[in-house]
């Protein structure tokens, strides 16, 4: 059993790489400022030197650059397989080789002037380093991939946060220009150096002779932790290969059994045996297909840790089921998936690549006919068929020239996706562009058939964003791509909150939002919704064409 939790391990990991982000930060701010100029740089140096060379703040940085370090050994030595998406795969080694590229930098900012009692300044650092392409090709290679294992550590603890939609693209924008004014500030900075500072043989009134060192020292000090660290590297990787404490066998109803170290989860069991086990996010713990029924073996378990228990009360699971790839039995344990995946029709889908789902934020459209019961029962046969025709014809135009694709018609009424092929904010407002082709289709269709229709035709229409699962679902023919979550349900709801309030559309506030619009002069309500504790704030419109305007770009000033 682990001595730390799987969240306190978390919260240990994400501390101290928000402790190293600072600093980095502060780090590339540093170097930007040689755009302005290498005075800057040095003044906001000697700043920075106040918090981060003083002795609670070495403690702290080195302590968290250790402890980062080791925590992640300690995620490698924990992994059953080293099968994992390539986001995480990058992260990891980017994380890994940052020390062979740090540690050249380290000693020469940190031990060589503890041995020579000479503090190096940015001209020091930037003229050594602009002098030798391989020092500086290394320095510039050390800058980009620290800065790419923040920023995807930083994207996945961001990501699954309700907050992150609305903040995606500044976040983007920030990662982006931070490495990229870093870099132009050291560029700036040493052919300063190279143009102004070389003729006169120092920087203001200091030389930079420094004191005769012990060469052989320092590089003593640099082989030394080179070993060091490729030693702990080669070492988890080696410990990783040897049997850990005990063996445990998962038995399985049709007689099958994996028999596995202890540590591994019910899914990386059942994957290790070949067992066919679903599992749609991809064993984050995040979904609860891959659950299982523990018939034999559930005393002195260990208890669900708080994601794990999040997921089992949002379905009411009873105690004996658990999360697959969450639970890790101490002992002999008989389990029996409860979604078995040849009943589900995904069994080729399993060992395709992406064909168990992968999760993305989308806009979701639902619209139904009202009252077109009564309306059909007075038509015959092949009349209802041209008519339902006829408006699915014009709900799948407008859907298509708005940008979205159309999910499936079930009876009268269709489901659409937005975001599939654009970003999350496009989505949003291709999913309202929709809405209203929609009603002035509607308008339209009722003004060819105004001769054959006893009441003209009505429409209710429900809009909601957010994250989904997009999957194949279905069985052989039958298999197409669709979505399934918490988005679709709550647009489907809002369908039905349109028929009740006998108005054309209601959308989402989130959903507007995020398309960056302003509705004005309709109501706005915050609702419950059966399956959500938090009330959902909605804009009720009983004309959807008339949010036209509010979809027009804002005139030019040109």
């Amino acid at each position: 059993m682990t001595i730390i939790s799987a969240n306190r391990r978390k919260r240990m990991h994400l501390v101290s790489g928000a402790i190293l982000g600072t600093f980095v930060l502060a780090h590339f701010f540093n170097h930007s400022l040689g755009l302005i100029s290498v005075e800057a740089m040095e003044t906001a140096r000697k700043g920075f030197n106040l918090i981060w060379h003083s002795l609670p703040g070495t403690v702290l940085l080195y302590g968290a650059l250790l402890l980062h370090f080791a925590m992640a050994l300690e995620s490698i030595y924990r992994r059953q397989t080293l099968r994992m998406p390539a986001r995480e795969a990058l992260k990891i080694v980017f994380g890994l080789s940052l020390p062979f590229l740090l540690i050249g930098h380290v000693t020469a900012a940190r031990v060589e002037p503890l041995l020579t009692g000479v503090d190096a300044d940015y001209p020091d650092m930037l003229r050594m380093l602009w002098s030798n392409s391989v020092n500086a090709t290394r320095q510039l290679l050390a800058l980009l991939l620290v800065w790419g294992h923040g920023c995807l550590g930083a994207w996945f603890w961001m990501r699954g946060r309700a907050w992150f939609p609305r903040y995606e693209i500044l976040l983007y924008t920030v990662a982006i220009l931070v490495p990229i004014f870093a870099l132009l500030g050291f560029v700036s900075g040493a052919r300063s150096i190279e143009d102004g500072y070389a003729e006169h043989g120092g920087y203001g009134d200091r030389s930079y002779s420094k004191p005769p060192f012990d060469l052989t020292l320092l590089e003593d000090i640099r082989l030394g932790l080179y070993f060091g660290f490729g030693g702990l590297i080669a070492g988890t990787f080696l410990l990783r290969a040897m049997p850990k404490g005990g063996r445990i066998r998962v038995r399985y109803p049709d007689g099958r059994v994996a028999t596995v170290n202890l540590g591994f989860s019910v899914l990386e069991a059942s994957r290790a045996a070949g067992i066919a086990h679903v599992s749609v996010c991809g064993g984050r713990g995040r979904c609860s297909t891959c659950r299982v029924r523990i018939i034999q073996g559930l005393e002195d378990q260990p208890p669900p840790e708080d994601a794990e228990l999040a997921t089992l009360t949002r379905i009411g699971a009873p105690d004996n089921v658990r999360l697959a790839c969450q639970f890790r039995p101490v002992h002999n344990v008989t389990v029996v998936p409860i979604l078995d995946s040849d009943s589900l029709g995904i069994k080729k889908q399993i060992g395709r690549e992406g064909g168990e789902g992968r999760e993305r934020r989308i806009a979701v459209l639902f619209c139904d006919l009202r009252g077109f019961t009564s309306i059909a029962e007075h038509k015959l046969p092949f009349d209802t068929v041209f008519l339902l025709n006829r408006y699915f014809e014009m709900v799948g135009e407008a859907v298509e020239d708005s940008g979205g694709v159309i999910d499936k018609f079930i009876g009268d009424g269709a489901l659409a996706i937005f975001g599939l092929k654009s970003t999350y904010t496009e989505a949003c407002r291709q999913s309202l562009a929709a809405a209203v082709r929609i009603s002035k289709g509607l308008e339209t269709l009722n003004q060819t058939f105004r001769g054959e229709l006893d009441e003209p035709l009505r429409i209710a229409m429900g809009l909601h964003a957010g994250p989904a699962i997009i999957g194949e679902i279905g069985y052989g023919q039958a298999t197409s791509l669709t979505a399934v979550g918490d988005t679709i349900n709550t647009a489907s709801r809002l369908e039905g909150l349109a028929k009740e309030h006998d108005v054309q559309l209601a959308v989402s506030a989130e959903l507007v939002n995020r398309a960056g619009l302003v509705i004005e002069g309709h109501e706005r309500l915050d609702i419950g919704l059966r399956g959500r504790q938090a009330t959902l704030e909605t804009w009720i419109v009983g004309d959807a064409a008339g949010i036209s305007e509010a979809l027009q770009p804002a005139p030019s000033n040109a």
